[in-house]
């Protein structure tokens, strides 16, 4: 079965992207289903399967969502073969902007929108810029020039990525990303596989429920500022 990473950040148009880009695989006869992480609730599984979309969802709560997608990723493969799927695509919630849910060997893909300012391909981490596609949004109520800086910035963020515009309500190049999706490699197990980058770290007594402010309470993986 084929395996895909979709990752961005909130609001960027990750679902509709998706369930555009799904509408023309399932016309190419590609039967795909979605995994979809996220941290405290999500609707987009009503949004899936109202469009016929074999879906699940995965909440990582009081957890990193990136450290959730990586202990639950091989199982969540094993249910997408279980299910006949030709591919399987994982959408994961990137609110950090450090997040790294990508594999070596996987097709990985980032979600960005040209609302979110010139700046913020500068700002994300290893989920832009490491990724194989990268899909930009909301291209439509820009300006020429601020999607060329935009798609610019992208570029200097990640110059070895394939860089697609998508419409996510009339689905205009959603067809181009579909054959990019076919050429994904097939993967029957994740065992032993690598993540692109390491994950963000913090094991610190917040991480633990400690709720106290003030440096009597803070012990672990600790970063303070220099402010002098």
């Amino acid at each position: 079965m084929q395996l895909i990473t979709v990752a961005g950040p909130p609001s960027a148009g990750k679902t509709s992207v998706i369930l555009n880009i799904i509408k023309a695989l399932q016309g190419d006869g590609v039967k795909t289903g979605v995994i979809k992480f996220d941290c405290l609730s999500t609707q987009d599984q009503k949004l899936y399967e109202k469009n016929n979309v074999l879906v699940k969802t995965g909440l990582s709560g009081n957890l990193c969502p990136d450290h959730f997608f990586v202990t639950n990723i091989q199982d969540c493969l094993e249910w997408g073969i279980k299910q006949n799927l030709d591919l399987l695509i994982t959408e994961s919630a990137g609110l950090c902007n450090r997040c790294s849910p990508h594999i070596r060997g996987v097709m990985a893909v980032c979600i960005i929108d040209n609302l979110s300012g010139v700046n913020t391909p500068r700002k994300i981490g290893p989920m832009l810029k490491l990724a194989d596609i990268i899909v930009i949004t909301k291209g439509d109520i820009v300006s020429q020039a601020e999607r060329e800086v935009f798609a610019f910035r992208v570029k200097q963020a990640n110059p070895g990525a394939v860089i697609v515009y998508v419409n996510g309500i009339t689905g205009q190049g959603a067809q181009e990303v579909s054959r990019l999706f076919k050429t994904a490699a097939p993967w029957d197990s994740l065992g032993g596989c690598s993540l692109r980058f390491s994950m963000p770290a913090a094991v610190c007594s917040y991480c633990l429920g400690q709720t106290r402010v003030g440096v009597d309470f803070q012990m672990g993986n600790v970063r303070k500022m220099d402010l002098l």
